[in-house]
């Protein structure tokens, strides 16, 4: 069970000119405390084992490190209707898709969810994030269709860009023969992948579709270019380090890239407005913290609709340690009836 001093999360309904939800970034947005004890007593053993860092390794070794990680962490075993693995045609060859159907979900298009796994464009795959869309598919009522974009280095930046979209324009153009309603599309992802999301997002909005429902957006990265207080803060020993944050950095850029460009930074956007509504995650003991609820209230000052739910005395991406804390499936959950509320109510 999660620790005796575990808070809920701030839920933040983010409107053009709602004063009362306005979101000031910092790392005080709460009170200072210390990590919740479960989530400090696993950190503080994995921290200690033995061998090289994430930035000591190769990113071979990082991907089978990664997949070994989430093999004990992650949601196992999470029952649902379909599985079938699909491809798309993407920029540089076929991309790679797995469609999950909840359990009863018949033979008729479903409202979907297009969804990015994390792993700072180096690391994660289908089957590192395989639990998480199960549970995201249960939870929500929704078809998921999660996509297995490039990777850096051997393919970088925009390579994961480019297949992000070119996987969700196609799912949208080719509904009737996957089972996805059209008409209610929603695109999400974590880390990385909820950077993908958000850009993904807008360039739906600049070409006319698909019209997106949602948004799902979870510890999304959104600004390369700032060293935030929350950056300067939670360097060392909270899950997501800054030398693991910078090794993947330099994996993924090519030489000479503009930290700016709104395909990396989205927070640097020139126009917001018109893109999907969206429900973004936070954790107080994230690098990326104050960066997301810095594009949390860019997408709101744009009249875009933001619901964002901050969690205290936690870490970036703690909804993989399914098998350590309860409040990973609480929030992972509670996402899934945003996208649920998002698409069947549209």
């Amino acid at each position: 069970m999660g620790g005796a001093d575990s808070r809920p999360a701030r839920e933040l309904v983010l409107a053009q000119g709602s004063a009362a939800c306005r979101v000031t970034p910092s790392v005080g947005a709460f009170p200072s405390m210390s990590l919740d004890p479960v989530l400090k007593g696993f950190l503080d053993q994995l921290y200690a084992q033995p061998g090289p860092k994430m930035w000591e390794f190769t990113p071979p070794e990082a991907r089978q490190a990664f997949a070994l990680m989430m093999q004990f962490v992650a949601p196992q075993n999470v029952a649902i209707g379909k599985v079938e693995n699909l491809r798309a045609p993407g920029p540089n060859g076929d991309i790679p898709l797995r469609s999950y159907a909840p359990a009863g979900a018949g033979e008729g298009p479903l409202p979907t969810l297009v969804f990015c796994h994390g792993g700072g464009f180096v690391i994660g795959d289908l089957d590192t994030h395989d639990g998480l869309c199960r549970t995201l598919c249960k939870e929500s009522g929704a078809r998921v269709i999660a996509v297995d974009y490039r990777l850096a280095p051997e393919n970088k930046f925009p390579a994961a860009v480019d297949d992000a979209w070119a996987a969700l324009s196609w799912i949208a153009a080719n509904g009737d023969s996957l089972g996805v309603d059209g008409r209610r599309i929603a695109v999400g992802g974590d880390s990385a992948g909820a950077a993908l999301a958000t850009v993904s997002a807008r360039i739906a909005r600049d070409n006319g579709g698909p019209d997106l429902a949602l948004q799902l957006l979870m510890f999304p990265p959104t600004d390369l270019a700032t060293n935030t207080p929350s950056r300067r803060k939670w360097t060392d020993g909270y899950f997501l380090d800054k030398l693991t944050i910078d090794w993947f950095f330099d994996n993924y850029l090519p030489e000479g890239a503009d930290l700016r460009d709104p395909r990396l930074s989205p927070l640097y956007a020139p126009d917001l407005r018109g893109v999907a509504p969206a429900y973004l995650m936070t954790a107080e003991c994230d690098p990326l913290h104050d960066e997301g609820l810095n594009y949390a209230a860019r997408l709101r000052d744009s009249g875009v609709p933001v619901m964002v739910m901050d969690y205290p005395d936690l870490v970036h991406d703690f909804i993989y340690l399914d098998a350590v804390l309860p409040q990973a499936r609480q929030a992972v959950c509670a996402a899934a009836r945003a996208v649920r509320d998002a698409l069947y109510n549209r």
